[in-house]
């Protein structure tokens, strides 16, 4: 399964970007999707996950500034996300759970937030 993620690039504060991720390659219908970063220095925190149903889940930090959402059709995810901050510059990863219970991972696309 393969993982494009796009949309990532320098910010500034209070910018609105939108990152979006298409999964293609699955043999199993892809159940969840999500978004999680990782900042430097820290580890890869939980960003957003949507399910197949649209049922969606978002870390405290992003809760109120950042959207999920997810075409089935076409097993796309994205995150738009607006008021960033300085603190949310990261590498933004998309993962996609599958019915096989096998979760893949997109290879990242960097957020810069700066003025």
């Amino acid at each position: 399964v393969q993982l494009q993620a796009s949309g990532g690039g320098l910010v500034q504060p209070g910018g609105s970007p939108r990152l979006s991720c298409g999964a293609s390659g699955s043999r199993f219908r892809v159940i969840d999707m999500g978004w999680h970063r990782q900042a430097p220095g820290k580890q890869r925190e939980l960003v957003a996950t949507i399910t197949s149903g649209g049922s969606t889940n978002y870390a405290d930090p992003v809760k109120g500034r950042f959207t999920i959402s997810r075409d089935n059709g076409k097993s796309t995810v994205h995150l738009q996300m607006n008021s960033l901050k300085p603190e949310d510059t990261a590498v933004y990863y998309c993962n996609a759970l599958v019915a096989s219970g096998s979760r893949y991972w997109g290879q990242g696309t960097l957020v810069t937030v700066s003025s």
